[in-house]
């Protein structure tokens, strides 16, 4: 069954040839416009490059950069690399999943606020470090992280 494709969808591919080398950079635009994946959109970007849309599944699953659920407006990401992690990342992303109330991977239930774990920003001097909508935060405590967090409600 071929999927439904919206207008401004459709034009937002067409800007675009459609070659199997440009499935990445659909993804991010398309992620970009609507904030995450949607099975239809997955689906239409499969038809407009002429691939199984297992393909364009398997490509949006595999990288961490694509959401298969909406997501929050601001998105808070924690880092858990090892000098982040002996320095108190754990706590941060503790107490910040608390005071937000959603567990690290999750969306707030109004979509203000997303909050994730992160394997390393590749920041280690600035240990901890917390991301906040592609800002970084560098020596991060708990306090600085819930004040960094109320900034932006």
């Amino acid at each position: 069954m071929r999927p439904k494709v919206d207008p401004s969808l459709r034009a937002l591919l067409e800007k675009y040839p459609a070659e199997r080398s440009n499935l990445i950079p659909l993804l991010q635009v398309v992620q970009d416009q609507h904030g995450w994946l949607t099975e239809d959109s997955m689906a239409a970007i499969a038809e407009y490059l002429h691939v199984p849309s297992s393909i364009v599944y398997g490509v949006a699953t595999f990288y961490a950069q694509f959401y298969m659920t909406p997501q929050g407006k601001h998105r808070v990401k924690v880092c858990q690399g090892t000098a982040c992690h002996v320095r108190g990342s754990q706590a941060i992303m503790d107490q910040l999943s608390s005071k937000l109330g959603i567990p690290p991977g999750g969306t707030t239930s109004d979509l203000l606020f997303s909050l994730e774990r992160v394997a390393c920003f590749g920041s280690c001097a600035l240990a901890p470090v917390m991301v906040l909508d592609g800002k970084v935060h560098g020596r991060v405590t708990i306090k600085k992280a819930e004040k960094i967090v109320e900034g932006v409600k």
